[in-house]
């Protein structure tokens, strides 16, 4: 009996929870396609920002993570550039590849809104590891100088200025400040020089999330030394300075910009519907509208939980939905009805520096401190073990003796 063809686009949180999952059905053969032959733990990058992790613990290796799959499993390095209805073949920059389902799990990328003069020109971008790596790069040459020369020209010599103050925004805010505060010993009076900004539109810090993480996350930061501007709308980037629309200016030596993302650019290559940001709308079977047999997961897609309200662009949302489409897949070679997705957000954790951070768990249950600290570093690192599990399966796989 010939395997159906699966093709998934796109090796983050949801395209490996897909490739998993489907890759346990005997009757299928997984093709896994991205651009990148890493895996970017990209919920890690505060930590890495702020010098606590390195590469090796934001990035796992594709190839290997397939080989650990099985043979019904392979990993394609490819640029994706379109995707054929009829027939039904996925388009890259190598060739093009036949399918029987297709699942788009590309995610999204920074956006560098254009009506913010100077803000590609002057800011990093985290929703990459080449931009976060830069970053860093730069980052820590500026201090070294520091370090070494034990003098700022002038008081707050090194600002950092963090544009959003969504969840990323927040976690690299905190986690860069309790950073900074390490090196108090080593500057001593000049530490007091170095500021980190949180600066944002929106009346609070983490718009849209429960009152009391943005209460506690507020009180958190400030005890860091964060300076919060909220209401605060950015006209233009210079070089050096911040120039807000009521004409106040800013001096800082980097900022990261985490205000805004958009769906990666394959979306608008598809002929479906999609949002003011590219997301596709899938139906509520997650599927594209033109193909029922091509499926739209994470990131990339404007989902809604149960009640109807449109899902945060998380981790959690992405293994969520990858899980829907793969039992329905299951579901659709087995010739039953499909359920119309209904899952929601049972939680979230913010790491607000060192072993700290905040939870809420079902809307009710919250949980504060070292405890939370724990609980995610928790979650964390079994996620990232059962991908290691895979990978060094894999690795085993590939290094076998030819006469094994």
């Amino acid at each position: 009996m010939q395997k159906k063809e699966i093709v998934i686009i796109g090796a983050g949180y949801g395209g490996l929870r897909a490739a998993e999952l489907l890759s346990r059905k005997s009757g299928f053969h997984i093709t896994l396609i991205d651009r990148n032959p890493y895996h970017y733990m990209q919920t890690e990058v505060y930590g890495y920002i702020a010098g606590r992790f390195d590469m090796s613990d934001i990035a796992i290796d594709l190839e290997r993570f397939t080989q650990g799959l099985g043979e019904n499993v392979t990993f394609l390095q490819r640029e994706v550039t379109g995707i054929a209805y009829d027939p039904q073949r996925v388009m890259t920059s190598e060739g093009s590849y036949p399918f029987d389902y297709a699942i788009i799990a590309v995610g999204t990328q920074t956006n560098f809104f254009t009506f913010i003069e100077g803000l590609r020109e002057h800011t990093h971008g985290v929703k990459s590891i080449e931009r976060a790596f830069l970053f860093r790069q730069a980052f820590e040459k500026r201090l070294a100088d520091k370090l070494r020369n034990r003098t700022f020209k002038r008081a707050g010599d090194l600002h950092i200025a963090i544009a959003g103050a969504g969840l990323s925004g927040v976690e690299i805010a905190a986690e860069m400040a309790y950073t900074l505060r390490r090196y108090e010993k080593i500057l001593a009076r000049c530490s007091k020089r170095l500021h980190i900004s949180l600066i944002d539109a929106a009346p609070t810090i983490l718009p849209g999330m429960h009152p009391y993480l943005i209460e506690k996350a507020t009180k958190r930061l400030e005890s860091l030394g964060v300076a919060i501007h909220t209401d605060a709308f950015i006209s233009r980037i210079e070089t050096r300075d911040i120039i807000f629309r009521d004409g106040k200016r800013m001096e800082f030596d980097f900022m990261i910009f985490t205000a805004g993302i958009k769906a990666a650019d394959l979306t608008q290559k598809l002929g479906a519907p999609t949002n003011g940001i590219g997301q596709i709308l899938p139906t509520e079977y997650l599927r594209l509208p033109e193909c029922e047999n091509i499926f739209a997961i994470g990131d990339c897609a404007q989902i809604r939980d149960r009640s109807g309200a449109i899902m945060p662009p998380t981790a959690q949302t992405a293994e969520k939905s990858a899980a829907y489409v793969a039992d329905a897949i299951r579901k659709l070679e087995r010739g039953e009805a499909l359920e119309p997705f209904r899952e929601k957000v049972d939680g979230v954790f913010i790491a607000l520096g060192g072993e700290y951070a905040l939870g809420m768990l079902f809307d009710r249950i919250r949980i504060e401190g070292y405890l939370a600290y724990l609980l995610k570093k928790a979650i964390t690192r079994l996620y990232r073990l059962g991908l290691e599990l895979k990978v060094n399966a894999g690795y085993r796989k590939r290094n076998l003796p030819r006469s094994a």
